[in-house]
């Protein structure tokens, strides 16, 4: 979440002269405004008016249900089974769905083609079944080569490659499958038919697995109707629920808007990044189902929150005042903050305040603990981005290892995988508490993702102005190379990562799957956002576009 863009410069503006020490960047406005406030106001027949749509989906279910009783073998269970997954509808069907990949993991194979074997591999792995990669053997020659009849196998070749990116540190086998199934699905991915083409062509932009499920779910639908072998029953249900949810998501997106505009951050803190509905999208790629609905907007609201702090330290505040600043985090006092400058009291007591609903909503259920971990992991990001500013303002270049000992803190993901439990159900316990804030190995993993992709697409940004080193520029004094083998060198880390948390939800049992899945799909948001370049703060392009196809526009029957 660093601040990684442009916006307009404050209304509560810095001091200008020689002796100023001002680093504000030019952030554009909202991209959205009222937007969602005006055009979404909540219908007072939305439950007539929905009645027969949710009458038609729990029929639609009992026939899927049934499609999964009576599937005639394993490879049109599997089959059925990704549909589901990618339509954005597994959610109705998780008991059903684990039954039947049990089976399947404890089932002889079916068959010995290679979309079968693929895609057995890639679902059970998905799913928290540690099946080993040697399965891929069989498809390679003697000199350890694959087999060339797979080339022309383009099914075969797109599983396999969607397959790859579940791989762990040691499978090696899948490093090269990978480099079979691209270099062969790029060199004939002009001579295919779509939908297959359009399969194709989406996977070798972003994998599967990377992906985050509401998007995924919007675009597959397009695929999926022109794909002759589909279930018409099965699209059915994909749309009508998406078409319900998306309902929902638009008041949450509406409230939250609501709840931010009246604030008042963006008219008093014009400094900062306005990106409310994009707070709510991100959210959306950590939880979209409807019993998610209140951890969806606790973690909205802790986003939003966090992306000012960054600001404040970042494109605002002198060290001596942002030193009185994280004191005042540090004690939680809401009556030491009347001493600090407005811009300083103004976040705290949004932070304060904030945290206190939660607490409040949560005492009732008795867990208002949960928001002390939260309070704990703000204090954490705020310490090290007191740090960070006294590096900037020192022109203290670290090595790397020194570099992501507080800037892993800073990018607020170990904070938000902490916020992401706390507006969820039972499941998130106070041992799964304990758990996350204890900055596992999956954490630091996913906070290595978000710094070294934040840091390769925003750092021509960031040396337009006074800012900290990044973890591009800390790698180039280090090692002594380019930029481009520093950015280089950083994306490849950041596949180490990713195999490192596909390893980590194979093998953690310390907190259930549905705390894990919010992690990795915070991870997974950061792919969407940042990969190409920071869509966040820069929201007019293609973050713009994923919020229309997600919240504006209407699904298409």
């Amino acid at each position: 979440m660093e601040a990684n863009g442009s916006m307009p410069h404050s209304s509560v503006s810095c001091a200008s002269g020689p002796e100023t020490n001002c680093f504000l960047a030019d952030y554009h406005p909202t991209v959205w405004g009222d937007y969602f406030i005006e055009n979404y106001p909540l219908p007072s027949n939305l439950q007539e008016s929905q009645a027969c749509i949710i009458k038609r989906i729990e029929e639609l279910k009992e026939e899927v249900m049934n499609l999964l009783k009576n599937a005639n073998d394993h490879l049109q269970e599997m089959e059925l089974i990704d549909a589901l997954q990618r339509l954005g509808v597994a959610y109705h069907f998780e008991k059903e769905i684990d039954k039947i990949l049990r089976q399947i993991c404890n089932a002889q194979m079916e068959g010995d083609d290679l979309h079968t074997v693929a895609l057995r591999f890639r679902l059970l792995r998905q799913h928290g079944y540690n099946i080993p990669a040697n399965v891929f053997i069989k498809f390679k020659e003697v000199d350890g080569s694959f087999k060339a009849i797979l080339r022309n196998d383009v099914k075969g070749l797109l599983s396999l490659y969607e397959a790859t990116y579940l791989g762990i540190p040691e499978d090696d086998i899948l490093d090269e499958a990978l480099n079979f199934a691209k270099l062969h699905l790029k060199s004939i991915e002009s001579h295919m038919r779509t939908p297959l083409t359009t399969r194709v062509l989406y996977a070798l932009e972003l994998p599967l697995h990377r992906r985050t499920r509401r998007l995924e779910a919007k675009n597959y639908m397009s695929i999926y109707q022109e794909d002759e072998g589909r279930i018409n029953m099965v699209l059915e249900l994909a749309k009508l629920d998406f078409h319900m949810l998306q309902s929902i998501h638009r008041e949450e997106v509406r409230s939250i808007s609501m709840w931010w505009k009246a604030l008042g951050v963006a008219k008093k803190l014009t400094f900062c990044r306005d990106r409310i509905v994009e707070c709510y999208f991100w959210s959306l790629g950590v939880y979209f189902e409807p019993q998610y609905s209140r951890a969806r907007i606790y973690i909205t609201k802790v986003i939003a929150l966090l992306s000012i702090m960054d600001d404040i330290y970042d494109a605002y505040g002198m060290v001596e005042e942002l030193q009185a600043f994280t004191e005042v985090i540090q004690r939680w006092d809401i009556e030491a903050a009347d001493q600090l400058e407005e811009v300083y009291k103004l976040h705290f007591f949004n932070l304060y305040n904030t945290f206190k609903e939660f607490e409040d909503e949560l005492t009732k259920e008795g867990n208002s603990y949960r928001v002390e971990y939260l309070k704990e992991s703000v204090k954490e990001v705020s310490r090290a981005c007191l740090e960070e500013a006294k590096w900037r303002d020192e022109d203290y270049v670290p090595s790397l290892k020194e570099h992501l000992t507080v800037s892993l803190i800073s990018c607020c993901y170990a904070a938000l995988s902490c916020a992401s439990f706390v507006g969820m159900g039972e499941e998130a316990t106070k041992e799964a508490f304990d758990w996350v804030t204890s900055f596992p190995r999956i954490i630091k993993s996913i906070c290595s993702i978000c710094r070294f992709l934040d840091d390769v697409v925003s750092d021509e940004f960031e040396h337009e102005r006074k800012h900290v080193s990044s973890a591009v520029h800390c790698y180039i004094k280090e090692h002594g190379t380019s930029m481009q083998e520093a950015c280089e060198k950083l994306l490849g880390m950041v596949e180490d990562d990713w195999k490192i948390l596909n390893q980590e939800c194979l093998s953690t049992t310390a907190v259930p799957k549905s705390l894990i899945m919010r992690i990795i799909n915070l991870a997974r948001i950061m792919e969407i956002i940042y990969r190409k370049y920071d869509s966040y703060t820069h929201s007019s392009g293609i973050m713009k576009d994923h919020i229309t196809s997600l919240l504006v526009e209407p699904i298409s029957f």
